[in-house]
């Protein structure tokens, strides 16, 4: 058994096709995201890949809906995340595939 610590990772990307990840495809990423209440994060869309979340812990606005502990949320290609964190928020997001750079401000 190998075991890692989640710091160990940028930003909480555990699976993709980056390093470090505990498993390199070009298939999927996989990332345990922290955002703090307040943080500022920019509006984007992405072109081609699909993003899967779940919010895990905290309240959030996205797309001017309330998003609470347990809602699962699915960004398609072209939708805009516009997140504002009310709390401290825990996500578990996957997007699929994974595509370097394809994270677009708006």
């Amino acid at each position: 058994m190998k075991v890692e610590r989640l710091s160990d990772f940028h930003r909480g990307w555990i699976i993709g096709d980056f390093q470090p990840s505990v498993l390199r495809t070009p298939d999927f990423e996989v990332g345990v995201m922290y955002h703090p209440k307040g943080e500022i994060w920019p509006a984007h869309t992405h072109h081609v890949l699909w993003e899967y979340n779940v919010l895990v812990k905290g309240s959030m606005t996205m797309q001017n809906r309330l998003l609470t502990e347990g809602d699962v949320f699915t960004l398609e290609p072209g939708d805009v995340a516009d997140p504002t964190f009310h709390e401290d928020c825990l996500i578990v997001c996957v997007k699929v595939p994974s595509i370097l750079g394809d994270k677009h401000l708006v």
